[in-house]
């Protein structure tokens, strides 16, 4: 079965993430924003990177808009004439030269033709030719077959698919996971719970536990514990260490706040310790961590600034990934967050260990349709950025 997904404003990550579990020959990209995966079945809540899913229905030769809308209304006529109830339907267009008002006019058509079988249909008005990911989500399109958001991708080639979504991002739970927490820490970043979900699909990726265990995926930075709790509700043992106590109380405390909010005991444990120095309880199967970013920058710093804090910050992720080396088994993924500080020209400054990771026994992820260069996660207005390293121990 084919699925199309959209992804989000960084498309690499979301690519990267779908590759890690599904392997790279199921992932081909078909436009700057999006891929068709090859799978049996596709739960876009497990995606950090992906905003929108749709199995594919259909597929046509180049065409231009109005035979691609004339298309959607025969086959939507047709296979609605009979239906009971109320349809409610969202039209979202990608890489399509078209306007809003010519992609409501599809579905304006539709419901004229709809309404002569005394068939109801409401039609989510566009103010673009795509529906925002909030649009889809609070409507609840492809959660139900009477609430449908056709997905049309037009790809670099031309050739165009139509797809019904199976639904949309959870934006609401993302924002509740993030902002409800009792226990942030401004001081120790705020890593957006998407993008744990993402690490901890990139070091995952298709792990299998054995039969009547969970994997346990250790966070040796866990401060807040964002991607601990990320990994209790993705079925996974969580086991979080940091160095400052006040941390690991509140990881305990923002995880018991999530076992009362989903009415679920979670498989979890915190300690103290020193990442570059402690020694873990086994089992580990995987590593996912926001490693030491350094001091946040609203301006890009000097360069003698900038030479201190990438010196202080190479120290301790070097030291760590030395020490956590003598601790994992050969095979063990590992995905760590490091920083790399952006210029004013948009370059980035990275890590030397980036460079001669292989040095310290870890061998780099060879993607089939990314390069690890392009795992950047920041925001325009960001100095330090996340660089992304998805490794295995060997």
């Amino acid at each position: 079965m084919s699925y199309i997904a959209i992804l989000g404003r960084q498309p690499a990550l979301g690519t990267a993430e779908l590759e890690r579990t599904y392997g790279g020959k199921a992932v081909t990209p078909i436009s700057l924003q999006s891929v068709i995966i090859d799978c049996e079945d596709f739960e876009i809540q497990r995606f950090g990177g992906v905003l929108k899913a749709g199995k594919i229905i259909t597929e046509l030769q180049p065409s231009n808009w109005r035979q691609v809308s004339q298309r959607i209304v025969q086959l939507y006529s047709d296979k609605w004439s009979s239906f009971e109830g109320k349809i409610t339907l969202g039209i979202s267009v990608y890489d399509f030269v078209v306007s809003n008002r010519e992609v409501q006019q599809a579905g304006i058509i539709l419901k004229q033709k709809l309404k002569k079988h005394n068939v109801s249909l409401r039609l989510i008005p566009n103010s673009d030719p795509t529906l925002s990911t909030a649009t889809s989500h609070h409507n609840k399109l492809g959660l139900s077959p009477n609430k449908v958001e056709l997905i049309i991708v037009r790809t670099r080639e031309g050739k165009i698919y139509i797809a019904e979504s199976t639904g949309s991002q959870n934006i609401t739970a993302y924002a509740e996971r993030d902002q409800e927490r009792p226990k942030r820490d401004a001081f120790v970043g705020m890593l957006p719970p998407k993008l744990a979900q993402i690490m901890i699909n990139l070091a995952c990726g298709q792990l299998k536990p054995e039969e009547g265990r969970k994997l346990v995926v250790l966070d040796p930075f866990c401060g807040t514990g964002v991607i601990p709790q990320e990994a209790v509700l993705m079925g996974h043992a969580a086991y979080g260490t940091d160095l400052s106590e006040k941390m690991v109380e509140y990881s305990h405390a923002n995880i018991e706040w999530l076992e009362k909010v989903y009415h679920k005991e979670f498989d979890y444990k915190f300690s103290h310790g020193d990442a570059m120095t402690n020694k873990w309880q086994q089992p580990i199967n995987a590593v996912v961590a926001e490693t030491y970013l350094g001091q946040p920058f609203s301006a890009p710093p000097s360069p003698a600034k900038l030479e201190e804090v990438v010196k202080n910050c190479d120290h301790i992720i070097t030291e760590f990934l030395r020490n956590l080396g003598t601790q994992i088994k050969p095979g063990t993924p590992v995905c760590i967050a490091v920083p790399a500080w952006r210029n004013k020209e948009g370059r980035f400054t990275h890590l030397p260990i980036t460079s001669i990771i292989a040095r310290f026994g870890y061998k780099p992820h060879e993607f089939t349709n990314i390069s690890q260069n392009d795992l950047l996660y920041y925001r325009e207005d960001q100095v330090v950025a996340r660089e992304l390293l998805v490794l295995t121990r060997v």
